[in-house]
């Protein structure tokens, strides 16, 4: 089994890539007409979208690269490039059009509409985190493995549903300000993962880059 360095690794990544607070105010625009309990209905659809969509993609991810004819390596470098750019959007507090775009991101009437597209799809669960939980699930071949990193996307979105459940009191709280510098922080940290994965996906395709 992997090094538990690894999973929390992967925890922090994939609540990264999420990034539950760059949700904050696209989740208020989208519900301003809302009460609580609409919002919290929202939240709570969106969630369990994305908690089904990452998990079907870890355990069909596998199964998709070889129908595909895709070998890890390049997956890697190709989902790297993705979270790089999603990396560089972030830092520069900019809306990220891999994630929605701006007709996406625009008041639709029903609530289990709004959550599952573009809330959940494409903005939370998009092609970012698709991919690092198939690169992940991928890392070992131990018995547990594909256990434990259920458990992180079970974890991870635990932590999106709170963040989501109380998006009005956090909005309120951090602002515009304060979400863009968490946004660029996020970004950051997300900077050096997609640099990993691409570095370690090179290595598996060009070997003498090992020296």
């Amino acid at each position: 089994m992997a090094h538990w360095t690894e999973y929390t690794r992967f925890l922090t990544a994939l609540l990264v890539i999420l990034d539950p607070f760059m949700a904050i105010p696209i989740l208020l625009t989208l519900t301003q007409d809302y009460t609580i309990r609409q919002r919290t209905r929202v939240a709570s659809i969106a969630t369990v979208t994305v908690a089904v969509v990452l998990i079907t993609a870890a355990l069909t991810g596998e199964h998709m690269l070889l129908f595909m004819g895709t070998s890890l390596a390049s997956f890697r470098v190709g989902g790297g490039i993705i979270l790089l750019l999603m990396a560089l959007a972030m830092l520069r507090a900019e809306p990220d059009t891999l994630r929605a775009s701006t007709a996406e991101t625009r008041p639709a009437e029903a609530a289990s509409s709004i959550a599952v597209v573009p809330l959940a799809i494409p903005l939370l669960a998009g092609p970012g985190a698709i991919s690092t939980v198939i690169i992940q699930m991928q890392r070992s071949g131990a018995p547990f493995h594909p256990w434990i990193v259920i458990a992180c996307i079970l974890l991870v979105c635990l932590i999106l549903w709170a963040v989501l459940r109380l998006a009005a009191p956090i909005g309120h709280a951090l602002g515009r300000i304060g979400i863009n510098i968490i946004n660029r922080l996020f970004g950051l940290i997300l900077t050096a993962i997609a640099v990993e994965i691409m570095a370690n996906g090179l290595k598996a395709l060009f070997p003498v880059l090992t020296g």
